[in-house]
């Protein structure tokens, strides 16, 4: 029984510069995880930078929803400093922008438009929930990863 509550589970980190959209896209999300049966957990971002430093502390998620327009450090830089870093989970950018092309060039699994509405985070979270989650990575993993990326501190200190 203990199996059966553990895969009902779910994580997304939701990454937003806009508190207002942060609530949104989590009462959205947490309806379409209630019509799954998923035990939905969130945690929240203001901007890539934080996204990252989530997964340097051990943080990992089953899904991500990525904002693309953000201060300090935006969706794409932080999709691709993830993916640098090895993490597996499905990112999928939430944006109001045409083109989405280099968002996904920095790794991103898919894309949807703003404004979110709960049928299309449930295709999200179908698709998400299928794949086995691989797991979280330790902070001596990503460390040699962020390390290779010149200037981290000065571009995004």
């Amino acid at each position: 029984m203990a199996d059966q509550d553990q895969s009902n589970n779910f994580s997304v980190l939701i990454v937003d510069d806009d508190r207002i959209v942060r609530e949104t896209n989590r009462r959205f999300t947490a309806l379409a995880g209630t019509q799954k049966q998923l035990r939905m957990e969130f945690q929240e971002a203001k901007n890539g930078k934080e996204a990252v430093y989530l997964h340097l502390a051990g943080a990992s998620f089953d899904l991500i929803l990525m904002d693309f327009q953000m201060p300090i450090m935006n969706g794409i830089q932080a999709t691709q400093l993830l993916r640098q870093m090895g993490v597996k989970s499905r990112i999928v950018g939430v944006t109001s922008e045409s083109d989405q092309q280099a968002f996904f060039d920095a790794g991103l699994n898919n894309c949807i438009q703003k404004p979110l509405n709960p049928a299309k985070i449930a295709e999200f979270l179908i698709v998400s929930k299928k794949r086995k989650r691989i797991g979280m990575i330790s902070p001596e993993d990503t460390r040699g990863a962020i390390n290779q990326i010149p200037n981290i501190g000065d571009k995004w200190g």
